[in-house]
């Protein structure tokens, strides 16, 4: 069973500078044991959320490819 996102940040239709400054954004208000979904349609937008991620205090827990909705779902959870 997949975790349950405490928190959801759609960014199927662009991957910018703004975008990835609300996820850290996010990482950081986070409480431990808390998941972050991050939706996106961009592949390469893939390599820039884990550039951001921060590998010490959180763990991706799920990498898939929705086909119906043609997207990325990156799940993380704030250890």
């Amino acid at each position: 069973m997949e975790p349950k996102a405490d928190y959801i940040l759609d960014f199927r239709e662009t991957i910018s500078s703004l975008a990835l400054l609300k996820m850290t954004q996010v990482l950081r208000e986070m409480n431990k044991d808390e998941v972050l979904e991050i939706i996106t349609r961009d592949g390469d937008a893939r390599t820039d959320v884990f550039k951001v991620i921060p590998g010490a205090s959180c763990e991706v827990i799920d990498l898939e490819f929705n086909r119906e909705a043609s997207c990325f779902l990156i799940r993380v959870k704030k250890i």
